[in-house]
């Protein structure tokens, strides 16, 4: 298969005043099963050999388990597909000889460091700020040392489930963060362990999602229609309720 690759390229040394430029670019003899990823491995192999600056890029497990691999795809996080992320997207997704637009995330809150990587440490620190719980385990516990319901440990479990990619940022119209912080709060609001630090950790983690300049939830369902791991934007609604019974009850 063939493509024709547009990609967003920014330099870093420019910064965030380098406004940057779409480049395109041909990818040649792509095996269908290969992943978007690889594509983007082909381009940069050819620009290597022309001692051309290859295409700058996050990637790490290349499993759709860490979430750095999260670029635009022809105006889609993570691609066409609904619940796969950007490394585990397939070539056959596409038509032979498809003109593919590749951009990084858009959100003000994720600033371009170079191409298609961007900063998404203000993640690192809504997390930093929820900090950690204070239940000592110990040991491996009896499985049923604490009775858990079946269908709320499997709601925790679906939260627990966000790679904090940031698609949901990117898709939203208001670079809204609530479903990536409702994932990461709802996992310990659900669970025991979780509800010694019930009132702080929402308070701080919500606090510092506004500071890091995130906007308002615009309700339009883009965070869940993207999220590669199909988070429920009910857990929004749960993180509404957490905050009010931290503040007002």
């Amino acid at each position: 298969m063939n493509f024709t690759l547009k990609v967003w390229r920014q330099s870093a040394s420019g910064g965030r005043n380098d406004k940057g430029k779409f480049v395109t670019y041909t990818a040649r003899d792509i095996s269908p099963d290969a992943s978007f990823l690889e594509t983007l491995d082909v381009v940069n192999d050819e620009l290597v050999k022309k001692s051309e600056d290859p295409i700058a890029f996050d990637h790490d497990c290349r499993e759709g388990i860490c979430g750095s691999c999260g670029l635009m795809v022809n105006g889609r996080a993570h691609g066409p597909q609904r619940g796969v992320a950007t490394c585990e997207l397939r070539m056959r997704t596409f038509k032979n000889g498809e003109l593919i637009v590749v951009e990084p995330w858009r959100a003000k809150t994720f600033p371009v460091i170079k191409d298609l990587v961007v900063d998404r440490s203000a993640f690192d620190r809504i997390m930093e700020v929820g900090g950690f719980i204070s239940v000592k385990t110990g040991g491996a516990p009896d499985a049923n040392a604490i009775p858990i319901p079946k269908s709320i440990a499997d709601e925790a479990f679906d939260a627990a489930a966000c790679i904090g990619c940031g698609a949901c940022v990117a898709a939203c119209k208001n670079s809204s963060a609530m479903l990536f912080v409702s994932a990461k709060v709802s996992q310990l609001a659900l669970l025991p362990q979780g509800h010694a630090e019930r009132k702080e950790r929402v308070e701080r983690m919500i606090a510092q999602m506004d500071k890091e300049g995130f906007g308002a939830c615009s309700n339009t369902y883009a965070c869940e229609a993207e999220c590669p791991k199909e988070i429920s934007v009910t857990h929004i609604a749960r993180l509404n309720r957490e905050y009010i019974r931290a503040t007002v009850l």
